[in-house]
């Protein structure tokens, strides 16, 4: 796809489905640009005598039918909006008509006929943007409120919609805006030797500046998390109950389960949503020495999936396992985390699941020792104690959610706060060395710059293209 081909041709006069194709009970078709309403009075007759599209006031519905060449293609209500006060800031017509196929076809074609053409992915609010209804950022979140499967990532979302981002963002740059142009100014006057900006208070600012990229930045991953689910590993020797407690979890029979050992050769996942927040839970291939090559693959997959968890659903037998194995095998499985890409087990939780407590006819060997690790005691084949696991993982988000703060959740964001802490870095660096105003101030407009993109007061085409060519076709 031709991204630039995004930002072309704007003063077109556009329409799409706003709703999902196929048969439904109801459909939109939207249409924005300056010859929204002329082409509508040519094609809508009202059911109101005397009434003229041409003069309807903005934010108001009518109903009437749809025609082509005298022929009645359905009766339909047509939501008005006049410019600015539409979504996209251009004149607006939403066409709610029968959501028959035929009918959303025809309507369409009738409107193509008038001159009207088909909109691209993402075109409505790429208007919206570029109209000041949305900073880049906002237009963004229009996208991720679309695609949000829980509460976390749709409050997230649309925190973001509503410019809590974006303002932080704002505030940032203008703070560092407002000592470049006293920089900027000593420039001018470099000839004299006199300085402007007050170097202790500049210093001060940019500790100040770094100190809330980096919480930003430390935020990304908790983003990420809220938007795409948290992924929850279920790991374990073969046996031990991992897929019963993966189908206990989820109360549905998603795993195939067997008294014979190796079962499981690949990863299975599913999704719950737990209090708002989306979990993905992942069954992986029991941990053993792999008898066959399809079993090492799958034993491979497992550490792959491992390195990728937040979470870690640590399982065991606890009719055959004591204390002491317990510890061992936890151990051995931590060293083996470490040699993983991420090489660290210090971002992951465990949770120790003592399974199959139905199996049990006495305390198990070491059962204090067991409590004091935390080890949560279930039973997978009866579904007990089962929402003890649940209420752990809940406690989890409690724990690493950051209330009242600003998330970052888009990597785009990430990749830009990344760069504009080097400049403020090498502005720092740059001080401690006395270096000249006029290399300091390179640095300042480049920090100026990162933020700048992030909420699009410098952007390009090419930004532009990529972003909003990942839209639904219609918004």
């Amino acid at each position: 796809m031709n991204q630039v081909s995004h930002i072309a041709n704007l003063t077109d006069t556009i329409c799409a489905l706003a709703t999902p194709s196929g048969t439904s009970a109801i459909a939109v078709i939207r249409i924005s640009g300056d010859q929204s309403v002329k082409v509508c009075h040519s094609i809508f007759f009202p059911a109101k005598r005397g009434f003229d599209l041409q003069n309807a006031k903005t934010h108001t519905l009518h109903y009437g039918k749809i025609v082509k060449h005298n022929e009645v293609i359905d009766d339909v209500l047509l939501s008005v909006f006049n410019k600015p006060n539409s979504y996209t800031g251009e004149d607006s017509i939403e066409i709610s008509c029968h959501g028959s196929p035929y009918i959303q076809q025809k309507i369409i074609e009738l409107l193509i006929e008038n001159g009207i053409r088909l909109a691209k992915p993402g075109e409505f609010t790429l208007r919206a943007f570029l109209n000041g209804k949305f900073d880049l950022t906002q237009a963004e979140a229009v996208a991720d409120l679309i695609a949000s499967h829980s509460k976390s990532s749709h409050d997230l979302a649309l925190d973001q919609m509503r410019g809590g981002f974006s303002s932080k963002i704002k505030e940032l740059r203008q703070q560092l805006l407002d000592f470049a142009s006293l920089i900027e100014l000593e420039l001018d006057f470099s000839e004299e030797d006199v300085e402007f900006a007050d170097r202790k208070g500049l210093n001060d600012l940019l500790e100040k500046l770094q100190s809330e990229i980096a919480k930003l930045l430390e935020s990304f991953t908790f983003g990420q998390v809220l938007k795409q689910g948290i992924p929850v590993a279920i790991v374990g020797e073969p046996n031990v109950g991992k897929s019963t407690l993966l189908n206990a979890i989820l109360n549905e029979e998603k795993a195939i389960v067997s008294e014979i050992p190796g079962t499981t050769r690949d990863s299975i996942e599913d999704t719950i949503v737990l209090k708002g927040v989306s979990f993905r839970f992942i069954d992986t291939a029991g941990l053993r020495n792999a008898e066959d090559e399809i079993e090492s693959i799958g034993i491979e997959r497992t550490y792959k999936k491992i390195d990728q968890a937040k979470i870690i659903l640590f399982v065991f037998d606890v009719s055959k396992s004591s204390c002491a194995d317990i510890r061992l095998t936890l151990k051995e499985f931590k060293q083996h985390i470490r040699k993983l890409p991420s090489g660290s087990d210090k971002d992951k939780k465990f949770i120790l699941i003592a399974n199959k407590t139905d199996q049990l006819v006495e305390s198990p060997e070491g059962f204090k020792k067991m409590v004091e690790m935390e080890c949560l005691f279930v039973s997978a084949k009866r579904k007990e104690n089962i929402n003890l696991i649940l209420d752990h993982l809940s406690e989890y988000v409690e724990k690493e959610s950051i209330s009242d703060s600003t998330i970052v959740s888009n990597t785009r964001h990430y990749e830009a706060l990344s760069r504009a802490a080097e400049s403020i870095i090498s502005i720092q660096k740059g001080f401690r060395e006395d270096v000249p105003s006029d290399l300091i101030a390179i640095d300042i407009r480049q920090a100026l710059h990162y933020l700048g993109e992030i909420t699009g007061v410098i952007t390009t085409d090419e930004i532009l293209g990529n972003i909003f060519s990942r839209f639904c076709i219609g918004k």
